[in-house]
């Protein structure tokens, strides 16, 4: 290293040269000697080129000239490795070069532009660096008339430091859209491209900027004319991608409608075309994430994709062939796309989630794609966490499907991956994981028993304990199906795995998806009558504190059915009867239910007691008489009057039994 930093010392000595007209030939020298040449920028920077041409670019008495080169110098020192970036941010090298966008002469701004676009673009480069001053935007959004210049790198700066809605934000208040909208039209490719992707981080996720965009006009033209010529065929590849994802945006966000021709005719078909195996691997990748997230939540536009271009076969190519045969020109293209053939795969099972998401004849083209079920097992062990997610996404969305849960889920016991998956996954993996378990667990599925046998009770009580919603949802969920039509010990286990105080918590969670599924889930245990008279006898008085926490509650009217619903499952028992009518106060609720303005809550009201009546069964008559001390015949009477058919005949029923 001594030698070539020997060789490389006299670079850095003639910047300190007290002769201007020196130090300016140092600096072009210096630019000639690291163009392209790697171990000559990283020699610079540890000898202390960086520091010295920091202070020339930033000194008043150095000359325009000598100002332009350092820029110029320090841009291409950027251009090396991520290693010589973080040098040049250590030496707080972008407040220099915002300072220099001051300056009067354009040649030089462009200079500074420059080497601040080099900056950004690289990742080890915080974005947040562009925002810390506000003045920086809007001095900014100035330079965009200077040049041809400014406007591609500054455009360029925008798109790739603006992540996120507050990014997307700060410059949408800086007056970003009408400022870059004209640049759609320059004369320069490179401005038109870079403007375009400048709208496509704008209008990502972004309803705001999505409704802008569709009443801005360009030389009487709306922008949603112009991104769909640039979607035509004739043009550049990465321009057409870039306007179909602006158009995906704008769609997504609801500023166009997705049966819109724009759509259905030009975006849709175009995304579709960046699928096919003779593009290069990073549009394919693209291609296919962008037009997942178009038909995500559309079934027409899903049936549309899944007839353009025979997509469904033409994406079994991306678990093959990282780039087509044609595209091997060069061995680096080669090696490249083997590293990154991962990004095919996860952008495949990305796609198929989504054209598989509502409808059933799709699935099952999916589905019958060669060896899809074996591919999509696979993607739940590979160690890019981005496959695995995508891969469980796609086994979801398919997993919505009766028919292929009967059939295919079981020949290749998807279930053992699945449930392996569960264990210690991210939270993003473990929500759609344990969704796909919840249908796995439904009562028409023949995984179910070889879920409960591989400790499944254990991990979905631990789910329910989430502090993230959607895991502690999707843990009930599972639990509520896994209880539906089980045998006896099953149930027990459950409630055992719960634990009572688990479930008290559970219904008195502040979600009210969390406690319908809970209150499903108990109802699910009291079915059939040994169950609930045996559960009763062990769990009773907690189960009847629950009900009455939750009828004491203000809840809303489907919460309280449910739970009276549960009474009504009590009602039905044998010995379980009991628990309602030593319960002074539970009886009390019912009948203020039966006399409520809701049907619904009247009707369940009227199901507890036509179960606690019932004539055939012992001890109904003490039963009935208790009862009608209470009141509850005049109510029946009353009920069996009702313009309410439902109410009038169950009310009838029930008095007969009075009768009988």
């Amino acid at each position: 290293l001594q030698e070539v930093t020997a060789s490389s010392r006299h670079y850095v000595d003639r910047l300190f040269d007290l002769d201007p007209q020196k130090v300016l030939q140092g600096v072009i020298d210096m630019k000639n000697a690291v163009i392209g040449n790697n171990k000559q920028k990283a020699n610079l920077i540890v000898l202390g080129a960086v520091p010295r041409l920091l202070y020339l670019l930033q000194q008043e008495t150095s000359s325009t000239e000598l100002r332009t080169e350092c820029a110029v110098v320090l841009g291409s020192l950027a251009m090396g490795t991520e290693n010589n970036v973080k040098s040049l941010l250590d030496c707080h090298i972008i407040p220099a070069l915002l300072q220099g966008l001051l300056s009067p002469d354009l040649k030089f701004i462009e200079a500074c532009l420059r080497c601040l676009r080099t900056i950004f673009i690289s990742p080890v480069t915080p974005e947040d660096l562009l925002y810390t001053d506000s003045t920086v935007i809007s001095h900014l959004m100035g330079l965009l008339s200077r040049s041809r210049y400014t406007q591609e790198y500054i455009c360029q700066i925008f798109s790739h430091c603006c992540k996120g809605p507050d990014h997307q934000t700060i410059l949408f208040n800086h007056g970003a859209v009408q400022n870059i909208a004209h640049l759609l039209v320059s004369t320069s490719y490179k401005v038109r491209m870079q403007a375009l992707k400048c709208f496509s981080v704008l209008a990502f996720e972004n309803p705001q900027v999505s409704m802008t965009l569709v009443n801005v006009s360009v030389d009487g033209e709306l922008l949603p004319q112009i991104f769909v010529k640039m979607l035509q065929r004739d043009k550049p590849i990465e321009m057409q991608l870039t306007s179909a994802k602006c158009l995906t945006s704008m769609c997504r966000a609801g500023a166009i409608r997705t049966d819109d021709p724009c759509i259905v005719l030009k975006t849709l078909p175009c995304l579709v075309r960046m699928c096919s195996k003779d593009r290069l691997l990073e549009e394919r990748v693209e291609g296919a994430e962008t037009l997942a997230y178009l038909i995500e939540t559309d079934v027409e536009l899903q049936r549309m994709a899944s007839i353009t271009d025979h997509l469904i076969v033409m994406l079994a190519d991306y678990f093959k062939y990282p780039s087509s045969v044609s595209a091997i020109t060069d061995i680096k293209r080669l090696d490249h796309d083997l590293k990154h053939a991962h990004e095919l795969r996860q952008a495949a099972f990305k796609l198929y989630a989504s054209l598989g998401a509502n409808d059933e004849d799709i699935r099952k083209k999916i589905i019958e794609t060669e060896n899809m079920m074996d591919r999509i097992v696979n993607g739940l062990s590979e160690s890019s966490i981005k496959v695995r997610l995508a891969a469980v996404r796609c086994l979801h969305s398919l997993s919505r499907s009766v028919q292929q849960l009967r059939t295919s889920f079981q020949d290749h016991a998807v279930w053992k991956p699945l449930m392996k998956v569960l264990q210690n996954a991210p939270n993003e993996i473990l929500v759609v994981a344990s969704s796909t378990l919840c249908n796995l667990l439904l009562e028409f599925s023949p995984s179910k028993e070889p879920i409960l046998e591989s400790g499944a009770i254990e991990l979905l009580c631990s789910l329910t304990q989430s502090e993230n919603l959607a895991l502690r949802v999707n843990g009930i969920w599972a639990l509520m199906n896994m209880a539906f039509q089980a045998e006896q010990k099953i149930k027990s286990d459950i409630l055992r795995g719960l634990s009572t105080e688990q479930l008290f918590q559970l219904l008195s969670d502040s979600d009210v998806n969390v406690l319908m599924k809970t209150l499903g889930l108990l109802r699910n245990l009291l079915s059939t009558r040994p169950h609930i008279d045996y559960i009763m006898s062990t769990h009773g008085k907690q189960i009847m504190q629950a009900v009455t926490l939750i009828l004491e509650g203000e809840h809303n009217i489907e919460v309280k059915e449910q739970t009276l619903c549960i009474l009504a499952n009590i009602a039905d028992g044998t010995t379980a009867k009991e628990l309602i009518m030593t319960n002074d106060d539970i009886l009390q609720k019912i009948k203020y239910y039966m006399s409520h303005s809701n049907a619904k809550l009247q009707l369940a009201a009227m199901f507890c007691i036509s179960n606690l009546i019932w004539n055939e069964e012992e001890g109904s008559q003490e039963r009935q008489d208790k009862l009608r001390d209470m009141g509850i015949v005049d109510i029946l009477h009353k009920l069996s009057q009702s313009s309410d058919p439902n109410l009038c005949d169950k009310a009838k029923t029930a008095l007969q039994q009075y009768l009988a």
